[in-house]
């Protein structure tokens, strides 16, 4: 990226991000205003893709809402981000998920859990 526009953008990029990967389930908190209130929504679903960075840093998240996928892109940085919270660590194959599009039922939402050893999770 360009080194003028990082240098102004740095104040407005967030630090604080809870560390999420491609085929995490993530809980993402988003702020929604209707009228004069403000309320904080939840999105749940799979990481399909995380692109960009710095203040153009954003992540695709995909669910299945009655019966139809349902996906929506988040900027990182953006104010009306609340939180992101890993519901599910996962460890995929490939960089993006897109092939989840093609997938119906179950197997819509099916990346390979991350598996912990016996060893490693006693010390």
């Amino acid at each position: 990226m360009n080194p003028i526009i990082q240098e102004i953008t740095a104040n407005q990029v967030k630090h604080k991000v809870a560390p999420f990967k491609v085929g995490d389930g993530v809980r993402v908190h988003t702020k929604v205003r209707e009228g004069d209130k403000e309320r904080v929504q939840v999105f749940a679903g799979v990481v399909i893709a995380h692109k960009g960075s710095g203040i153009h840093e954003t992540f695709t998240v995909r669910r299945i809402s009655y019966g139809e996928g349902v996906e929506r892109v988040f900027p990182v940085n953006s104010p009306n981000l609340e939180k992101i919270e890993v519901e599910k660590d996962s460890e995929p194959g490939r960089a993006r998920l897109y092939y989840l599009r093609d997938r119906s039922g179950k197997a819509a939402m099916a990346v390979k859990e991350k598996r912990y050893d016996s060893e490693a999770a006693k010390a």
